[in-house]
């Protein structure tokens, strides 16, 4: 049973031990932590994770929990920015056995229990599917059935994260309906979308507005508030649109 720490409360620096590491794609790679006593998250929410180099510099970076909360290791994605800070050393040199720096689980809001209910509709850009991931695999864990669908916003076929798995998990489950758009490049035949969200892509594939659907939406900037304001244009509650985003600079 996971048992959730509830209300405020300080969070502490402590060292999570890496016990595997998994290439999702080209740019990504997860890593999967065992940290000692670990009080289990809600799916959506994320940890800090800090470096400190020999001359005492730190570099911090925010990552969003990819597994669910009943998984007995904690997965974080990481992309590889090649002027990053962060993601470099933990995409090229970290290995199995090492201990990294964290605390966590942060946030509240960005967060979904099965009990919650939907439907959901979750819209991700690049590695802003950890966080959703999270709620899809949190949502099987709990034998939920609420009806889920995902819009992942990827530039190439070889660049969707976790493509294999979200194909396994809707093929076993008619309410998760998975909807790819590429934004770059495409491979022969392909039969989804092929351009950038907008809202007319929208308008065809989200819950209609009238069914109260909950929406959570995670990714770079431009696509979280593009999402965001078009999904309120088509009438849905804003306090039922829930975002998350990053920026271009960081890693």
């Amino acid at each position: 049973m996971i048992s959730v720490a509830s209300g405020p409360r300080k969070l502490a620096w402590r060292i999570g031990e890496v016990v595997e590491t998994s290439p999702d794609t080209p740019r990504t790679k997860s890593l999967f932590l065992e940290i000692p006593g670990w009080e289990g998250h809600r799916a959506g929410q994320h940890i800090d994770v800090r470096l400190t180099a020999e001359d005492g510099y730190q570099a911090q970076r925010s990552y969003s929990i990819a597994s669910a909360p009943e998984d007995g290791t904690v997965e974080l994605l990481v992309e590889r920015l090649d002027d990053g800070e962060v993601s470099p050393y933990l995409t090229d040199e970290i290995r199995v056995g090492d201990g990294l720096e964290l605390r966590g689980p942060i946030g509240g809001w960005f967060a979904w229990e099965a009990r919650e209910g939907g439907p959901l509709l979750l819209v991700a850009g690049g590695s802003g599917i950890a966080p959703l991931m999270a709620m899809i695999r949190h949502r099987k864990a709990a034998g939920n059935d609420t009806p889920v669908r995902l819009l992942y916003s990827s530039r190439s076929y070889e660049e969707i994260i976790f493509r294999e798995e979200l194909e396994a998990l809707a093929a076993e489950d008619t309410a998760l309906e998975i909807i790819h758009t590429l934004t770059r490049s495409a491979p022969p035949k392909w039969e989804g979308y092929h351009r950038r969200i907008d809202a007319e892509m929208l308008a065809e594939i989200a819950p209609a507005a009238e069914e109260g659907p909950l929406a959570f939406v995670c990714g770079p900037t431009p696509l979280v508030e593009t999402v965001a304001t078009d999904l309120v244009g088509l009438g849905h509650e804003p306090s039922r649109v829930k975002t998350e985003r990053f920026g271009p600079t960081g890693g």
